[in-house]
């Protein structure tokens, strides 16, 4: 399941709420979202997120709890390809480039060598 592509900026916007609460209630995403639409609009948008297979909802007493279907990681993922993949021409050196010339993207010395280590543990598992 492509996680970005196939979501209006709404569901996404809901999927984020989601992901950075881990569930919530109809109630607690309408709190988080930017100019929130109707409560009732908000319970259709996650029911047809649930049709699509990005959320799934357990009963807590009467009311129902929304959890994203993919673990955040994968999604993740999922994201980035799709990212690289559109802007980038599949290349993970311009998008890594274009990371680090973002003006708030200030690293500190641990930080590369993290990013380092990190390199040189994928060149060894042969990516």
């Amino acid at each position: 399941m492509d996680q970005g592509s196939e979501l209006s900026r709404r569901e996404r916007q809901i999927m984020d709420v989601l992901y950075a609460r881990g569930r919530a209630t109809v109630a607690e995403v309408m709190g988080d979202l930017p100019n929130p639409p109707s409560y009732s609009a908000v319970r259709a948008t996650l029911r047809i997120l649930e049709e699509k297979g990005h959320v799934y909802h357990e009963q807590d007493g009467p009311r129902y709890v929304y959890v994203p279907a993919v673990e955040a990681e994968r999604a993740r993922k999922a994201a980035l390809g799709h990212l690289v993949a559109t802007f980038f021409d599949g290349s993970a050196e311009e998008a890594m480039v274009t990371l680090l010339r973002m003006s708030d993207a200030r690293m500190t010395d641990a930080e590369v060598a993290r990013i380092r280590e990190r390199i040189r543990d994928a060149r060894r598992r042969g990516r």
